[in-house]
């Protein structure tokens, strides 16, 4: 059940999407030869949460990126702002139209490394509030941390609970810790595969199979 009390206390994408408990989601990326091509997002009980649908490998597709619920309703717009030395992308509720302020922005930390280079998330409607995205996306390994450097959502490989084999890097897990929005982590997620897309495929490596994430107990 969403927490009506954790939503008061933060920018909320949309309703239903801050929950009083952490939550589970599993992230299936549908393609592993572009960036941004698109995402399907499931709960642990296997139904679609968001989708992403695919923009192919036009780069001027990919400069915004239209995050939904399973009806098609856009909850959030992100859009690369250029130009940017750091890789600045911004965040808009809903479906981005001109003139529109954006809600956060994103930013590596610093130019100089690539996967392991930290990002910077500011808040615009509230100066006080900031996050920081540790870790490497391409080996699926993240966390997102609050100004008091407590994790509020994590990025991670998924393990099949049946088999306890790790899936391919084209499925993993969002775990959205309480009363943190989990559209606003699925919407960091977009920017990570933006900025570190071009490490999506290991080099030498072969495409493993998609696997439909399945219901965990």
């Amino acid at each position: 059940m969403a927490s009506d009390a954790a939503a008061e206390n933060m920018n909320e994408v949309g309703p239903g999407y801050v929950f009083k408990e952490e939550i589970h989601l599993t992230v299936l990326k549908t393609s592993l030869f572009f960036a941004g091509d698109g995402f399907t997002v499931y709960d642990c009980k296997g139904q679609l949460v968001f989708r992403v649908d695919s923009y192919g490998p036009d780069t001027r597709d990919r400069d915004e990126l239209v995050l939904m619920d399973p009806n098609g309703r856009c909850l959030l717009t992100v859009r690369r702002k250029r130009p940017s030395l750091h890789q600045r992308w911004e965040g808009f509720k809903g479906e981005r139209m001109d003139g529109d302020k954006p809600i956060f922005s994103v930013k590596r930390a610093s130019i100089i490394g690539r996967a392991r280079a930290s990002l910077t998330v500011e808040m615009y409607d509230n100066p006080g509030e900031e996050y920081q995205i540790e870790g490497c996306f391409s080996q699926r390994c993240c966390t997102v941390f609050n100004v008091t450097k407590e994790s509020v959502a994590e990025i991670r490989r998924k393990v099949d609970p049946t088999t306890s084999v790790v899936l391919g890097k084209e499925v993993f897990s969002l775990c959205v810790k309480a009363g943190f929005d989990a559209a606003f982590a699925m919407g960091f997620v977009l920017v990570l595969d933006q900025i570190n897309g071009e490490d999506y495929v290991d080099s030498g490596a072969t495409a493993e199979p998609a696997v439909h994430p399945a219901t965990e107990d």
